[in-house]
């Protein structure tokens, strides 16, 4: 995530040339380069991890963004914008604590309907005046 967060930088840095002088091609273009490589190395990221989780951590890029402002920028962050910062790295930490827990309960088993019983057994009924529900004793739209 700090490799996402670096594109940023450079972002920043491209706005405050002239659009298309040689500074702002470079900046972009180093920005470009690491949104490509960012990419290639999200779906390597993916592969090995939930979604669900590693889109969790993907929320540290503004914990980050802050910390360049500061760092290279000299901006100011406010309090709540520190406060923030807090609540969204304590949110990830225990996003992955559940998550860790979670998986250690290995003792719960979900049912195999690899052979076609989970879709006869799906019905979902929708609220309000409709009749049209999805599964096996479901009703087509139209029918009466």
């Amino acid at each position: 995530m700090m490799l996402y967060s670096t594109g940023a930088i450079f972002s920043k840095l491209a706005g405050r040339n002239e659009l298309f002088s040689l500074p702002f091609l470079l900046l972009y273009g180093v920005q470009i380069l690491i949104l490509f490589l960012y990419a290639v190395g999200w779906q390597q990221f993916i592969k090995r991890m939930p979604l669900s989780a590693a889109y969790a951590n993907k929320a540290v890029t503004v914990v980050w963004g802050c910390i360049w402002g500061i760092l290279i920028f000299q901006e100011h962050i406010s309090a709540g914008k520190l406060i923030g910062g807090i609540l969204v790295l304590a949110g990830v930490a225990l996003y992955g604590y559940a998550d860790g827990k979670m998986a250690d309960k290995s003792d719960v088993e979900m049912p195999d309907k690899s052979d076609g019983e989970m879709a006869d057994n799906f019905d979902v009924g929708m609220s309000d005046k409709s009749d049209v529900e999805i599964g096996r004793n479901s009703k087509e739209v139209g029918d009466e």
